[in-house]
C-alpha cells in the first residue's frame, strides 16, 4: 500500500464513499439478508468475488433454456424480448422505488443499458446463429477490450499481478476453445461478428458500471434489463416470426420463459454488486469462470463430451479465478 500513488488511494476512497453513500440511500437492497446471514461465516471481502462467480454460474447454464426456446419456435429477437421482458417487470415490482435514482446520471445509464443490451442480444443471436465455441471465444476477448478501457475511464493499474492472473485466465479459455481447423479467431461470420461485438459491448458496460458509482447496483440492474429488452424489440422486424406465430408458442413455454427471467434478475443482481465493488481488471478475470460451468453444463446438458483439453483448460481459468478472488484490497 505505501508503494502506490496517493492519487490512486485517493481515487478509490472516493468510490468507496460513494458507494457507502448508495447503499445509506437504498430503500431496500435485495441481497442484505443474504449478506447479512452470511457475515459471521464469510468475511465480507470475498462476497463481491462471490456474487461474481454466482452470476457467471447462472450465465453458463442460461444458453439450455434458450435453445429448448429456439427449438420450439422462438428465436433469438422473440425469446430474448420475452425473458428479458419478464425480467424487467419482475425487477420492477420488487425495486421500483429505485427508477427514482436513475436522475443522478442519467446518460450514464442510458448508456450502460445501451451497452449490455446490444452485448446480451447479440451474445444470443451469435450463439444460436453459428459456432457455438467459436463465438465464445470471440466474446471472451473482451479482458482485451476493458484493460485499455479500465485504463482510460477509470484510471486503474494493470500491475504483475493482474497481468499474469490475466495471462492465465485467457490461456485456458484459449485451450479449452480453440480449434485448430478454425483457423486464428479472426470473424469469419455474422455470428462471429456478433461474438466480437458482445464483447467489446460487455467490457464498456463492465467499466460504465464502475464509472456510474453515485447509483446503487439495483437501478444499474433496471437499467440493463431494460436496455436488453428495448434491443430485442428493436430486433423483432428481423425475426423469422411474427407474432401470430410466436404468441401460441409463448403461450406454451410461458413457464419456462419465466423462470429465466426470474435467473436473469438474480444473475443481474449479482454481477452489479461484485461488478461494482471490483476493479474491472480483476471483475472480468473472474467472469471467466463462466466457461467452467458452460463446460460441465453442456456435458450434463447436452450430452457433449468433456474432452480432455476442456478439463485441463477449465482448470486454469478455475484457478485465474481463484488468485483473482482472494486478491487482497491495496
Amino acid at each position: 500500500m505505501g508503494s502506490e500513488p496517493k492519487q490512486i488511494i485517493g481515487v478509490r476512497a472516493e468510490i468507496f464513499v460513494c458507494d457507502k453513500i448508495a447503499w445509506q440511500q437504498a430503500n431496500i437492497s435485495a441481497l442484505t439478508p443474504i449478506i447479512q446471514a452470511l457475515t459471521p461465516i464469510i468475511p465480507a471481502r470475498f462476497f463481491p468475488p462471490l456474487a461474481l462467480l454466482a452470476g457467471a454460474s447462472i450465465w453458463g447454464v442460461i444458453w439450455y433454456p434458450y435453445r429448448l426456446l429456439n427449438e420450439a419456435g422462438l428465436d433469438g429477437p422473440w425469446s430474448t424480448a420475452l425473458t428479458y421482458g419478464t425480467a424487467l417487470f419482475a425487477g420492477t415490482l420488487l425495486f421500483a422505488k429505485h427508477w427514482r435514482e436513475a436522475r443522478r446520471a442519467p446518460w450514464g445509464l442510458a448508456l450502460l443499458a445501451a451497452a449490455v443490451g446490444w452485448s446480451n442480444l447479440a451474445y444470443v443471436l451469435g450463439i444460436l446463429e453459428g459456432e457455438v465455441m467459436r463465438v465464445l471465444l470471440l466474446f471472451y476477448l473482451a479482458p482485451l477490450w476493458t484493460v485499455p478501457l479500465a485504463w482510460l475511464f477509470l484510471g486503474e493499474r494493470l500491475g504483475a499481478k493482474g497481468a499474469g492472473v490475466m495471462a492465465l485466465a485467457l490461456a485456458g479459455a484459449v485451450v479449452m476453445l480453440w480449434r485448430p481447423e478454425l483457423g486464428a479467431p479472426w470473424p469469419a461470420s455474422r455470428a462471429e461478428w456478433l461474438g466480437v461485438a458482445a464483447g467489446i459491448l460487455f467490457a464498456v458496460g463492465n467499466v460504465l458500471v464502475r464509472r456510474i458509482q453515485q447509483v446503487h447496483e439495483i437501478t444499474k440492474s433496471l437499467a440493463i434489463l431494460a436496455g436488453v429488452t428495448i434491443a430485442a424489440l428493436a430486433h423483432l422486424a428481423s425475426s423469422r416470426h411474427g407474432l401470430s406465430a410466436a404468441a401460441p408458442v409463448a403461450m406454451a413455454h410461458a413457464a419456462l420463459i419465466v423462470g429465466v427471467g426470474l435467473a436473469l434478475v438474480a444473475m443481474s443482481l449479482a454481477l452489479q454488486y461484485g461488478i461494482t465493488r471490483l476493479p474491472a481488471n480483476r471483475a472480468i478475470v473472474i467472469l471467466l469462470f463462466e466457461l467452467v460451468v458452460a463446460a460441465i453444463a453442456s456435458w450434463l446438458l447436452a450430452g457433449e463430451v468433456l474432452r480432455f483439453r476442456d478439463a485441463i483448460g477449465g482448470l486454469l481459468v478455475a484457478t485465474a479465478t481463484l488468485v483473482a478472488a482472494i486478491e487482497r484490497k491495496p
